[in-house]
């Protein structure tokens, strides 16, 4: 009994111990996101330089509470809901005044190239330009971030390459966004590329190509920045010369929209 009693107030003494350090880990794990919890959901880490920087730990804590709030299991809740269509298409232009530029950001090309998109005129480039000149009328930049939506962007891509397959002025993008951590090491970035370069299918003789471009890295502020959500589904942007957003659909492509899409870019080919 006597010894029951010497040891009730030592294991209230361990659990009190017990307590304070799990609390302590637990401010440390708020403030500097543990290795494993950063790669499931960022896919990145902090820079040291930061760590001593408050709005920069904030601007982190705040992204990982996005994140987390945000996961895969909802984006295949509202793919089984609506198919991947979180939005109707734009059915007529966007005018150009109300038109956002879209983010610049960098892709890859399969042989290694790389390419700052979209691509668009500078109002410091003199006029008559060589390099000005062959700059698009309009760009059609189809997003994929998840293999599933192939075919969203497929339903997009090609009427609007039947289209405008002789068209000089016109350009088409589809990007796909690589961000796992692993993919995104240049030894085995290099490896992906050399895989997707054996993969593609022959060249066209059209004017009009389609061009199969990757990204690689974070793509979180981006896609903040274009209020993208879902990952499990297609978007697509019609872009005019300056690189505004002049027109976008969502998914799977209707007959209806489809139309809406090849007229807004006749009518951005006419656009001076």
């Amino acid at each position: 009994m006597f010894g029951l009693k010497r040891l009730v107030p030592h294991a209230c003494s361990m659990r009190t111990s017990l307590t304070m350090q799990l609390c302590s880990y637990k401010e440390k794990f708020l403030v500097f996101p543990s290795h494993h919890l950063a790669q499931l959901t960022s896919n990145r880490f902090l820079d040291i330089y930061q760590l001593g920087n408050k709005t920069a730990i904030e601007k982190e804590r705040a992204r990982l509470a996005d994140e987390m709030n945000r996961g895969y299991f909802a984006d295949i809740s509202e793919l089984k809901q609506h198919g991947g269509k979180i939005a109707a298409a734009n059915k007529i232009l966007i005018p150009a005044m109300a038109a956002v530029k879209f983010p610049e950001f960098e892709v890859s090309y399969s042989d290694g190239k790389t390419l700052k998109l979209p691509n668009k005129f500078d109002a410091n480039v003199v006029e008559g330009n060589t390099s000005a000149s062959i700059l698009p009328m309009a760009t059609l930049l189809c997003l994929s971030f998840r293999a599933n939506s192939q075919a969203m962007i497929d339903s997009w891509s090609a009427p609007f390459l039947n289209a405008f397959s002789s068209s000089n002025n016109v350009q088409l993008y589809e990007v796909s966004f690589i961000d796992q951590w692993l993919l995104c090491r240049n030894p085995i970035k290099k490896v992906l590329l050399r895989l997707m370069r054996k993969s593609k299918g022959n060249a066209q003789n059209d004017s009009l190509q389609r061009q199969i471009v990757y990204s690689f890295g974070d793509h979180y502020y981006f896609r903040k920045e274009l209020k993208i959500l879902n990952l499990l589904t297609g978007y697509i942007f019609l872009l005019d010369k300056f690189g505004r957003i002049r027109w976008q659909g969502f998914g799977l492509a209707t007959q209806e929209e489809v139309s809406s899409l090849l007229s807004c870019a006749s009518l951005l080919l006419e656009e001076k």
